[in-house]
């Protein structure tokens, strides 16, 4: 089983962004954690980080045919992004969506998520752990599917 993993944008900068809203963590150590449960399940992960859309939307078109499933952090364009969500929309693969901080417990503008709808499922507010809970997530549902 394939993953793509997709970080948005400024997920780059964790560990020093907001650590009392993101945590300590960095980006390293989330890709790090994702590679280790990745080989307890027998699963092979790609990450990767953009801060630009159009890098976005290319890596998930590019997904189709290559990789069984995607977990994604759109980050800000959660909100904004009709662009991602037709480029997992067109794909036809499943997608769980991550977030560190629970987006819904947030400002009114982040609460709205243009993937979510689209998604198989979406995990927020429990850190690094939103993106390990996730990747169990799409696991189940992709091996439910085989």
């Amino acid at each position: 089983m394939k993953i793509l993993v997709l970080h948005g944008p400024n997920l780059n900068l964790l560990g020093t962004r907001e650590p009392e809203l993101y945590g300590r963590e960095t980006l390293a150590d989330v890709n790090a954690a994702l590679q280790v449960l990745a080989g307890e399940l027998g699963m092979e992960l790609t990450t990767f980080q953009s801060n630009t859309e159009g890098s976005l939307v290319d890596a998930i078109q590019d997904a189709r045919g290559v990789f069984d499933g995607i977990l994604i952090n759109p980050a800000a364009y959660t909100h904004t992004s009709i662009a991602i969500r037709d480029a997992i929309s067109a794909v036809q693969l499943p997608v769980v969506e991550v977030h560190l901080s629970n987006i819904h417990a947030r400002e009114e503008f982040r609460r709205h998520s243009y993937v979510a709808p689209i998604a198989v499922g979406q995990i927020s507010g429990f850190g690094v752990n939103s993106y390990l809970l996730g990747l169990r997530a799409i696991f189940s549902h992709i091996k439910k599917g085989l």
